[in-house]
């Protein structure tokens, strides 16, 4: 009798594990067909290398330096890329990443009943890589948006797109973790995943049990340029703040109060009198800005602004900048062991010009944040001059492609295949110029001495 009961669990419980597993089959069904494929392609010219000296042969560095010898003159040739999208109206408006529409001269959506439509940049958004097309089309399926704020960490979600240039490819897994926040991308709270992402699945949506789209696939943490586990997504109200706007006016306008922050350490709150690290430290105040008419100070930690929390400094620029600019609001800060409330009027935050696309169809620099595994800065004309060099970024961080080619924190990229570089974008234009495969060579300044680096572009960063 006993054998008989323990026959009959052994071949119950695979039935239990089964039953607790979601089913995605309707998902798909129901949703798939508004996710759409994304095709671009971009005219470009390679340009002139000037001459490298002459090497023997058998020297190791001969194949390196062969690749640069400069052609009669500069080669046209025409790059392309794979992306995902989904539609959000029956009228054909389509949300994707603005990196996969980046600079494109042509983009290409195809649907799953293998309709094609030649697509228009709405608008793109380069701060939170939200991109806004249109088609001409009428009745097109729609998927529905979910409210990333009630998912919970380790719930199932699925991803739906075409990676590698498989369409309608899904994957599944569960929510990682919430609110990432990732180096240089300061306005969007991603969504980590252990969804299997890979190239060609960036602009895809991610969706909930519900059918909800709750996240748009954006980026993954690789050492090898393919999937590892990590992945993330922007949350859709995110995305849908910058859609609205992008629709509307074509661009994306952000607040901003003039203050440079830093994380607040437990060592430090302790020496502040917080009774637990938590807000944005502010480091140094603008001159005339915003916070400095508020009397905000060096020193001050920010613990609300607008009557939102700030438990993280990386909290703040997604506060400020989502709040309209010319608005008042209310800061309050901890100062000598105790809060006070003031009031500030927030000002817009400029330059926005090179990370967007207007409705005219002007192009920005082809530049995504962290590309490339190089977080770069600008260098100021002092600078240079007290280094005597023209042109040159410095390097901030250096991970993935670019620390394995052996670039470091400090040093600065003055030129690529001899070509002199003048600013981060100007950098990031003539990577992009390069088809992926490609070997470049940077020339480093490191210290008192300069090198040349050999970098494969790969592009291990989505």
């Amino acid at each position: 009798m006993l054998k008989r009961i323990l026959v009959a669990l052994f071949f119950l419980v695979p039935v239990a594990v089964a039953a607790q597993l979601p089913d995605f089959t309707e998902l798909v069904e129901k949703q798939g067909p508004a996710v759409v494929n994304i095709s671009t392609t971009q005219a470009a010219r390679s340009p002139l290398v000037p001459q490298i000296p002459n090497l023997q042969e058998d020297d190791p560095f001969y194949e390196f330096f062969r690749r640069f010898i400069p052609s009669p003159g500069p080669r046209e040739f025409q790059s392309q890329s794979l992306g995902s999208g989904f539609i959000i109206s029956a009228d054909g408006y389509i949300l994707t990443n603005a990196h996969v529409v980046d600079a494109a001269d042509e983009i290409t959506v195809k649907l799953t009943d293998k309709r094609e439509f030649k697509a228009k940049v709405i608008g793109a958004d380069r701060r939170t890589d939200v991109a806004l097309l249109k088609i001409e089309a009428a009745g097109l399926p729609l998927l529905k948006f979910g409210d990333p704020s009630k998912l919970k960490v380790g719930e199932w979600v699925a991803a739906i797109g075409s990676p590698f240039g498989f369409e309608n490819s899904v994957t599944a897994g569960i929510v990682s973790a919430k609110g990432r926040s990732l180096p240089q991308e300061n306005f969007v709270p991603f969504i980590q995943t252990d969804v299997a992402v890979n190239p060609g699945n960036s602009g895809g949506p991610l969706f909930n049990l519900r059918g909800e789209v709750v996240g748009i696939n954006s980026q993954i943490y690789s050492r090898t340029g393919g999937f590892m586990g990590l992945s993330f997504a922007i949350p859709i109200d995110v995305a849908n703040q910058i859609a609205q706007q992008l629709r509307t006016t074509g661009k994306v306008t952000r607040g901003r109060i003039g203050v440079v922050i830093q994380p607040v350490t437990k060592e430090l709150a302790e020496s502040f009198g917080l009774p637990r690290p938590q807000g944005a430290l502010v480091n140094s105040v603008e001159k005339g800005g915003p916070a400095d008419k508020a009397g905000i100070e060096p020193g001050d930690v920010i613990l609300k602004f607008d009557g939102k929390v700030v438990n993280a400094s990386e909290d703040l620029p997604r506060i400020v900048g989502g709040t309209p600019p010319g608005s008042k609001a209310s800061v309050q800060i901890w100062r000598n062991k105790s809060a006070r409330d003031l009031p500030i009027t927030i000002s817009e935050l400029q330059d926005d010009r090179a990370r967007q696309q207007s409705r005219r169809g002007g192009k920005p620099p082809s530049a995504a944040p962290a590309q490339f595994g190089l977080t770069l800065s600008e260098l100021t004309d002092a600078k240079r001059n007290e280094l005597k060099i023209e042109g040159g970024v410095m390097v901030e961080n250096a991970q993935a492609a670019a620390a394995r080619a052996g670039i470091r924190r400090g040093d600065i990229i003055l030129s690529i295949n001899n070509q002199l570089v003048s600013s981060v974008d100007h950098l990031f234009q003539l990577m992009n110029q390069v088809e992926k495969g490609s070997i470049i060579a940077l020339r480093i300044r490191r210290g008192n001495n300069s090198l040349y680096v050999p970098f494969q572009i790969d592009g291990n960063l989505r």
